[in-house]
């Protein structure tokens, strides 16, 4: 028997891509698709990939048995049905492109008329969770709560709902990528224009629910097999309230300000809702939990991977995407291997032994007349993910990576003509508002009343500023106990030399004398309740010993791009990508180093060894101290590893 409810192989399936970058859908589905494929050919089964986007890793040629770069339109995909004689299809790889195009080919009767089976889930239960008044009606028949609303098809409607509801509402669009043509309407006069906007484009369905702005947003990522087996794989929480879009906000993983009942309760309703939805594969489910009780409502739930399902992957350390193919091909989870461990099964839900944050890169500086303020519709373009064991060591980490010109959370780095009404209006540079509010004096309790912010991360945040300050009175040299909790609680060295007014090289060199270094630990997803011997490193000042050592092999690392950003996108990870192979053809080890969660670079089957860490003077000579790399590419990741070569030469 093949599969637990797939006895009949396919022989060959069409995977959708999602074609050209957009703000919303990025580099990750060049890595949920990859890995399609790569779980596909596997089993045997031949590929057929649509994807016109050739920066891609999954266009290359020794990925997929056929490629077609032509756009993920329906038009074009039924002629490559019939001429490729494909008979089953993948919509849950590319996106809300890949999503919207495989609905039109089911409803338009293309996947019937050529006897094409969608693999994973299944068709009615993608359209449950897309059309925004199928959503509330399916949750309602198992009495999981969803936010008060109304779906609505034109302007009349809207307006007699927001007559209904009571301002302020949500307008929030089915079908819609990155919060398109969403916002919160708080007056009349905000509503017309909020109106038009809504049904901009192709949008023909506008959902108008209640306000939940300030409540926390909590995830989870869920798989499902067809044997009703199911796991939650991570939980993940917003260190911005609702009415912020998700892909705009400050993201912890696992949650912190949870307690057990909260999160088991959550966890319960998740599970619950998949099962009766059927979703086949893997899915996200997204909460607003109010701050003060258990009320709760289910905002949305994608069916399919997304950029949230990158970053879950990333964290754990469990490989989403593959395993939701080995499902969608009738595998049960219990029967597909986990590839990071070696040693358990896809059933087992990961634990993890440290934190990642997540932090949103904007690039707004470079369209003039741009708002910074940011909230239910996405605007930025790229996102970094940092990993340690506090939180201060990894949002300080987070900031350095977006390479926007700070050290760190510097509470100086920037200026705000009013620190109140920055707290209270969500901008990009909030989290340094807070930073600096806490700095000038104010209160955590007038902060959080603000922001919305959780006091817990308010007050990890006010830890930071606190050693700030120790140093900032210090001054040059720092004594041993200092400089360790400085490094504990994130600071580079050259954050501490600006702080204290040392020279350069000072602080690397004190670290040297005093014994203070970063040591390697592993990710192995199960926190080592089972032995695991994974490749998947990252440095922390909070480890006491390293979990690796070196290997004696001749090795090369290569420096990866780092976030997406205009004018430096996923074409970089496919250099890195190539680079790493080539060296391997030639009988290095290969390291790679880089920090984005979207990227094929930091997949766990790409390199020997992958360090999920910064790409900064400082932490690639750790790196090259550590492991003594026989050489170090540096032209492959794009500007910032170029930034870096002189230095490194000296």
């Amino acid at each position: 028997m093949y599969g637990a409810y797939l006895p009949k192989k396919p022989k060959r399936v069409l995977v959708l891509g999602s074609g050209a970058l957009q703000i919303g859908q990025a580099g990750e589905f060049d890595y949920s698709g990859s890995q399609a494929i790569k779980a596909l050919r596997e089993e045997g089964i031949q590929t057929v990939l649509v994807n016109p986007n050739i920066a891609t890793i999954q266009t290359s040629e020794e990925l997929a048995d056929r490629i077609y770069l032509v756009a993920v339109m329906p038009e074009f995909v039924e002629e490559i049905i019939v001429k490729e004689e494909v008979d089953a299809i993948m919509l849950s790889f590319g996106g809300q492109t890949a999503l919207n195009c495989g609905l039109a080919l089911h409803d338009s009767g293309v996947l019937e008329k050529y006897g094409v089976r969608v693999l994973g889930t299944p068709v009615e239960a993608i359209r449950d969770t897309e059309d925004r008044q199928l959503f509330i009606e399916r949750l309602s028949e198992i009495d999981v709560r969803t936010a008060r609303s109304k779906a609505c098809h034109n302007a009349e409607e809207v307006y007699a709902a927001v007559e209904e509801i009571g301002l302020p509402v949500m307008l929030r669009g089915a079908f819609a990528l990155g919060g398109k043509g969403s916002g919160i309407v708080e007056t009349e006069e905000e509503l017309r224009d909020a109106v038009r906007r809504a049904f901009s484009g192709d949008q023909v369905q506008v959902l108008v629910e209640e306000s939940l702005r300030g409540w926390k947003e909590i995830e989870y990522e869920v798989v499902r097999d067809g044997r009703d087996s199911c796991i939650t794989v991570c939980n993940m929480e917003n260190l911005d309230p609702m009415g912020i879009h998700t892909g705009e906000s400050i993201v912890v993983a696992p949650s912190q300000t949870l307690n057990d009942r909260e999160y088991q309760f959550l966890r319960e309703i998740a599970i619950r809702t998949v099962r009766h939805l059927g979703i086949v594969g893997e899915c996200n489910i997204q909460y607003a939990l109010d701050p003060d009780s258990l009320e709760y409502r289910v905002i949305e739930i994608n069916a399919r991977l997304s950029r949230s399902s990158a970053l879950a992957s990333k964290a754990t350390g469990y490989p989403l995407a593959y395993v939701a193919a080995k499902v969608g091909l009738g595998f049960t989870l219990t029967e597909i291997p986990n590839t990071i461990t070696r040693r358990t099964t896809a059933f087992f839900e990961p634990a993890l032994d440290y934190i990642v944050c997540k932090v949103p890169r904007w690039d707004l500086t470079k369209f003039q007349g741009a708002a910074m303020g940011i909230g239910s519709e996405m605007k930025s373009v790229g996102e970094v993910m940092a990993i340690g064991r506090t939180f201060p060591e990894v949002i300080q980490k987070a900031l350095r990576m977006l390479d926007i010109g700070v050290d760190g959370l510097d509470p100086l780095a920037f200026e705000f003509d009013d620190i109140r009404s920055e707290l209270k209006n969500a901008t990009t540079h909030r989290i340094f508002a807070v930073a600096r509010a806490l700095l000038e004096g104010l209160e955590v309790d007038e902060i959080h009343e603000l922001s919305r912010v959780d006091r817990w991360f308010i007050k990890q945040i006010e830890s930071v500023v606190r050693v700030y300050e120790q140093l900032r009175n210090s001054g040059h040299p720092v004594s041993r106990e200092l400089l360790l909790l400085a490094k504990q609680h994130g600071f580079s060295d050259s954050a501490v030399e600006k702080i204290v007014g040392a020279p350069t090289g000072a602080v690397r060199q004190a670290r040297r004398e005093y014994g203070i270094r970063p040591h390697t630990a592993q990710i192995d997803t199960m926190a080592a309740e089972f032995p695991a011997d994974t490749n998947y490193l990252y440095s922390s000042y909070h480890a006491h010993h390293s979990d690796i050592e070196p290997s004696w092999r001749k090795k090369i690392l290569v420096l990866g791009s780092g976030p997406y950003r205009i004018g430096s996108s996923v074409e970089f990870d496919w250099c890195c990508v190539n680079a790493v192979q080539a060296a391997s053809e030639l009988g290095h080890e290969t390291i790679m180093l880089n920090y984005n969660p979207e990227t094929v670079s930091t997949d766990y089957d790409i390199c020997d060894r992958l360090y999920f860490d910064e790409i900064t003077f400082e932490s690639v000579m750790d790196l090259c101290e550590r492991e003594n790399p026989d050489g170090v590419v540096v032209s492959m990741g794009g500007q910032i590893p170029n930034n870096l070569a002189i230095k490194l030469h000296r």
